[in-house]
């Protein structure tokens, strides 16, 4: 049961969000959204406390799809050419061959995103947004599916660097994992007794050419002119809002617009409903917003703020 006790009904997502579940406990909705994500070919920013399972979270979905996965520690002596690779002279041929970075994998890692200085972060934004990387004149094509799952713990400051807006903008979802309560944490004891919960996935349920599949069958997801409409109406409104200093640019409609089709196709359906769009809005939006001082005061988050946008758009009828 996922979704607040919805049942998600097409049988390759339940399959991969069970196996999921058997190292993280009690956070479907996370999990859900984050196989959103992926169906989407968006890139994921996971930010909470250390502890939670972010890692494992990212590690159990990798995984559980058979496909290259590279880890990177991200830290402020990291270098660019660790995440795109570099090129070198090949001493018997005399000419210039590229090394792999971490970055030439289905699924990448990038643990603690802010501690990496600004420089190895713009490595990450034509890999991000292009799927390529341009190395001395050279592009390299990314292996599809390609996905960033990156995390950051917004409590520590003290050595890290603030992700640039355009870098934010380029994350399809913003999630956290929250802590979990009385009882999932006995359940995370009791798992943890013997072994890492990670050995409980033996072997992947799926195959990058499944995900590749899924990945166009989202795109025949039928939106209605109306839908379309309701999700342009929620973005414009955040950028004429004096709570707002930055609001949602057509990326963002682009995100949410996608996510939305994901979740109809999550959970079985051929057509995206507005409660597809309202499911999604929260994760899509509220990283790529900065609220002004009378919206800090008023919201606090930008996360309320969107429920708020929310609210205040009138939801289409569906025929």
């Amino acid at each position: 049961m996922l979704n607040n006790g919805v049942k998600v009904m097409n049988t390759k997502i339940s399959a991969l969000a069970e196996t999921i579940g058997k190292v993280i406990v009690g956070k479907d909705d996370t999990v859900i959204r984050l196989i959103s994500a992926l169906l989407c070919e968006g890139h994921v920013l996971l930010e909470d406390v250390p502890g939670v399972g972010k890692t494992q979270l990212i590690t159990a979905l990798s995984r559980s799809i058979g496909g290259k996965f590279n880890r990177i520690q991200l830290t402020p002596d990291v270098m660019p050419s660790d995440i795109a690779g570099f090129s070198m002279l090949d001493s018997k041929s005399g000419d210039f061959i590229y090394r792999d970075g971490a970055i030439m994998c289905n699924f990448l890692l990038a643990d603690e995103i802010n501690r990496a200085s600004p420089k190895v972060q713009s490595a990450l934004l034509e890999a991000m947004e292009e799927r390529q990387v341009s190395l001395d004149g050279v592009t390299h094509e990314l292996p599809k599916p390609f996905l960033v799952m990156a995390t950051q713990n917004p409590v520590e400051t003290y050595g890290t660097f603030h992700l640039p807006e355009a870098q934010m903008d380029r994350f399809f979802m913003k999630l956290s994992m929250g802590y979990p309560s009385l009882e999932e944490e006995m359940k995370i004891l009791d798992r943890t007794e013997k072994y890492n919960p990670i050995q409980n996935i033996t072997e992947a349920v799926m195959s990058v050419d499944d995900i590749i599949s899924m990945q166009n069958d989202v795109k025949n997801i039928r939106v209605t002119d109306a839908v379309k409409e309701y999700i342009v109406k929620i973005t414009s409104a955040t950028r004429e809002d004096r709570n707002t200093v930055l609001g949602i640019s057509p990326r963002g409609s682009i995100a949410l617009y996608k996510a939305s089709k994901a979740f109809a196709y999550i959970y079985d359906r051929d057509y995206v409903t507005p409660d597809d769009v309202k499911n999604t809005a929260v994760s899509v939006l509220s990283h790529r917003i900065i609220l002004s001082p009378q919206g800090k005061t008023a919201f606090s988050t930008p996360e309320r703020y969107v429920e708020s946008v929310l609210r205040s758009c009138d939801v289409p009828a569906m025929k």
